[in-house]
């Protein structure tokens, strides 16, 4: 039997892998294929980020939900923008 060296990943490695799964929509076994990793490895890497996550701060699917919301705000906010606009130039020139 051949001696295996364990190799060492780092955090970022560790969470950008995770955000290939959670952000890129990647599934795990091809992320993991990518990155030359075991996609047991890289699925228990994201279950132990998604339950430190949900211990304390804000779990990755929450954040998702809420810039899907603000994006979705965020646009109707500038359509309601340009109808004001359109619509003060409009008395404006009403006025002259």
């Amino acid at each position: 039997m051949g001696n295996k060296q364990r190799r060492n990943h780092t955090k970022e490695f560790k969470e950008a892998a995770v955000k290939l799964v959670l952000e890129q929509g990647y599934a795990i076994s091809e992320a993991a294929r990518n990155l030359g990793i075991n996609p047991n490895l890289l699925g228990r890497w994201k279950r132990e980020m998604n339950r430190d996550g949900n211990s304390g701060s804000v779990s990755m699917v929450n954040i998702q939900t809420e810039l899907r919301h603000l994006r979705k705000e965020n646009k109707r906010l500038k359509l309601e923008r340009e109808i004001l606009k359109k619509a003060a130039t409009f008395f404006a020139k009403e006025t002259d």
